[in-house]
């Protein structure tokens, strides 16, 4: 491993915690502090005293908090940075586990893909509260336990083998401006169909104008689809500025994933979607239940994924 790779994976763990607009000159800052502690030394060996250096600095989150001026306190400082890698591994890993069993579970004993999705539905925001809130107070517990017997509450001890991987960031602008263009087209969409009513009653564009989804989700239904959506175009927007996940993206990610996915899905289950007038004239013979449910089920796949790729991204 090359020097200047150990020093540019610090320093990107580092600033990627920061505010966008001090990233490059504090990143700038830490090479220069770096290069210079280590050109101090005088050490026959570059290398050996680069990783003296870095390893003394400590781990990158918690030194990232020096310049955010955000105090670790909830859980403390030593303790934290173990809090948020262990709490990001269960909702990444261990959540979608247990949610594609309990799914798989009820689909098996009640053969009903309503009550299937339902059980996901529940497990994901049952499951996930639990281990947020189970997790905190252990970790809240154990810190101030330490701390009133007097010893520093450590964890531990970071190493540089705790450095993950450079992130590729080649390619994310170019993904994250296509799938922003995706959701922007599908807002549109969605509210322009509503406005222009582009659907001829009669089937060919004359007679009645009509919607081509259904007028009555305006009342209710629509508006957290449409708030998912544009949550996750800026979150695409977000990603391009940062060049990349960051844990706190990838939580956002996953509300902005449930507030579409889940009443998206109810919506395809119940058969709400399409305006009952367009389908009167449209050739919708192949849209089953079975259809339904089946896209209900691929929406929350779809939703789960993403909320896995975010959080896997953010750990690299």
């Amino acid at each position: 491993m090359s020097t200047s790779s150990l020093t540019e994976r610090y320093v990107d763990e580092v600033v990627r915690r920061l505010p966008a607009a001090q990233r490059d000159d504090i990143g700038e800052e830490l090479r220069t502090t770096i290069a210079d502690t280590v050109e101090a030394r005088e050490a026959a060996d570059p290398q050996s005293a680069e990783r003296e250096v870095l390893t003394e600095m400590g781990d990158p989150v918690r030194y990232a908090a020096r310049y955010t001026g955000r105090p670790l306190a909830l859980i403390g400082p030593d303790l934290y940075p173990a809090y948020i890698r262990l709490l990001v591994l269960l909702l990444s890993s261990v959540l979608p586990v247990i949610t594609t069993v309990s799914v798989l579970v009820e689909l098996a004993d009640s053969g009903d893909v309503g009550a299937a999705v339902g059980e996901g539905v529940t497990t994901v925001l049952t499951l996930g509260a639990q281990m947020i809130a189970v997790l905190t107070v252990v970790f809240a517990l154990v810190d101030r336990l330490r701390s009133r017997d007097g010893a520093p509450a450590r964890s531990a001890a970071w190493t540089l083998a705790d450095l993950p991987e450079p992130r590729k960031k080649d390619k994310v602008g170019i993904v994250d401006a296509l799938g922003a263009a995706w959701y922007a087209l599908l807002i549109s969409l969605t509210v322009w169909q509503h406005v222009a009513k582009p659907y001829g009653a009669d089937g060919h564009g004359g007679g009645k104008a009509v919607e081509v989804l259904d007028p009555a989700l305006w009342s209710g239904w629509i508006w957290p689809v449409l708030l998912g959506l544009a949550a996750m175009l800026a979150l695409s927007a977000a990603r391009i500025t940062v060049r990349g996940w960051t844990v706190r993206l990838a939580v956002l990610n996953t509300v902005a994933q449930a507030v579409f996915a889940l009443p998206f899905a109810w919506i395809l289950q119940h058969r709400m979607l399409f305006n009952p007038e367009f389908l009167k004239t449209a050739a919708t013979d192949a849209l089953t239940q079975e259809v339904y449910s089946g896209l209900a089920v691929i929406v929350l796949v779809l939703g789960a994924s993403a909320v896995v790729t975010g959080f896997r991204s953010a750990r690299r």
